[in-house]
């Protein structure tokens, strides 16, 4: 007699899943906002300086206090080439376009940074899939949208820095997983960090920036949070994501992000967007889901 063979059980969720994806969306859609709150008493490249200096500054000691291997010269070498693009380009221009335009609208265009990231592939021979291809074309045409709306044709300034930024972001998030890896896990964080946050910091120094003291109350909290939410834990809960869970569900923050700080802006920040500027969030994501939806299609299974 033969048995009919049982139906494979369903591999069960890892324990943190849930917890580590709150923390992408949550924190990191919150942090356009606190980057805002924070801009009442720290400049847009001292603040980020800071924030990742010290961030970085006490991540490398876990690192150390664990007895982790730190980052090799090379390693050192090419995290200071990704964190003076991620980070000092990425984030400095990021908070400097929040002097301009408002937090929500801001998110709205990073989310374009899946599209840019697809475009500096095929230049490093990375071809996408027919959907990925699709969502750079959908995401496109959003951004064109977007620009056209009251906020940004009023602030050409901060278009050219959510724009600098985007594109800084993108190539250093590529050429990070091609051409200069970072050392692993929390040891390659903390050296971006840190050579991120000394460009910043130098970035600063240049411009003349001057640091409000003492702080409001509000935007010393703001800085707080960055640092230790922003910074430590959402980058702890990002590197759990991708060791357990699918890059379709690590990356899915760059879908709900745009939305928390949209909704935050509205809600919290009193900001006000245009019907054609909320029509252009809405098919900028609809892009960055196909692109998410062909990066699945595409991976090994």
């Amino acid at each position: 007699m033969t048995t009919a063979a049982l139906p494979a059980r369903a591999s069960p969720a890892p324990p943190l899943l849930l917890p580590a994806l709150l923390a992408c969306y949550l924190v990191w859609g919150s942090t356009y906002l606190a980057i805002r709150y924070a801009l009442v008493s720290f400049p847009p490249f001292f603040q980020m300086g800071t924030r990742f200096l010290t961030a970085g500054a006490l991540l490398l000691a876990f690192v150390l206090w664990r007895g982790w291997r730190l980052p090799s010269a090379a390693e050192w070498r090419n995290a200071l080439a990704i964190g003076a693009l991620m980070l000092g380009g990425g984030m400095g221009l990021v908070a400097s376009a929040e002097l301009h335009i408002g937090s929500g609208l801001i998110a709205a265009f990073i989310a374009v940074i899946p599209i840019l990231t697809c475009g500096w592939g095929l230049l490093f021979g990375q071809k996408p899939h027919r959907l990925e291809l699709a969502g750079m074309a959908v995401g496109v045409a959003g951004v064109i949208l977007l620009v056209r709306g009251a906020s940004f044709a009023a602030a050409p300034v901060g278009l050219a820095c959510i724009a600098g930024a985007a594109v800084a972001w993108s190539l250093g998030s590529v050429l990070s997983t091609t051409k200069l890896p970072l050392a692993p896990g929390p040891a390659g964080f903390a050296s971006e960090m840190l050579c991120g946050g000394a460009v910043l910091m130098l970035v600063s120094l240049a411009l003349g920036e001057q640091f409000a003291w003492p702080p409001q109350p509000l935007a010393l909290a703001a800085w707080a949070y960055l640092v230790v939410f922003g910074s430590l834990v959402a980058f702890s809960a990002y590197l759990y994501l991708l060791a357990n869970a699918s890059p379709a569900v690590a990356t899915s923050y760059a879908f709900v992000n745009p939305v928390i700080a949209l909704s935050l802006g509205v809600l919290l920040g009193k900001e006000a967007l245009a019907e054609g500027e909320w029509l252009a969030c809405g098919v900028i994501l609809g892009g960055v889901f196909l692109i998410l939806r062909g990066k699945t299609a595409r991976a090994p299974r």
